[in-house]
């Protein structure tokens, strides 16, 4: 047992790494994120049809879910297909896509989430990110947008505090 008067010895072992690098570590590049951003803008007529894709693969997983003999690695592939819609959708000019994708996922995050989710729910998030896409709701400024983020999330909570 250690008691109080016991002396402590702090050890701060050296930063090699730091002085590999040199100054590379000391802050951020101001023109390597403008010439980041200018590539990005110069994409961004591209958004359009990434976010068509992804919601083509969205579809065909969900599909494959809902047909009988699904399992496990159908339910995977359909979490991965939500979990890069959140990433993409506000980088895609669609950040309410992002967070119904958010919301999909916080429901689906486990395997055990996944195989017990509702069919409703999971029917509702992807038809909401359908929806917002071909309406080109963009944002939860939108009052449809805002109302169906809302429900969504709602039903999500209260499904996870019934677990």
């Amino acid at each position: 047992m250690v008691s109080q008067d016991d002396p402590v010895e702090f050890i701060s072992p050296p930063n090699r790494l730091k002085a590999k690098l040199g100054n590379r570590l000391g802050g951020f590049d101001a023109a390597a994120i403008a010439r980041a951003e200018a590539a990005l803008a110069s994409m961004s007529d591209q958004f359009g049809g990434w976010l068509n894709d992804e919601l083509t693969k969205l579809e065909a997983t969900y599909s494959e879910v809902n047909k009988p003999g699904s399992g496990e690695h159908e339910l995977e592939e359909f979490y991965r297909r939500a979990h890069d819609l959140k990433g993409l959708g506000a980088t895609y000019g669609y950040p309410i896509v992002s967070q119904f994708a958010a919301s999909l996922c916080k429901l689906i995050d486990s395997p055990e989430g996944r195989a017990q989710a509702p069919r409703k729910i999971l029917d509702a998030h992807v038809g909401a990110i359908i929806a917002a896409v071909k309406q080109s709701i963009k944002d939860s400024d939108h009052p449809i947008g805002k109302a169906l983020l809302i429900e969504l999330q709602t039903q999500v909570n209260r499904y996870a505090a019934s677990q």
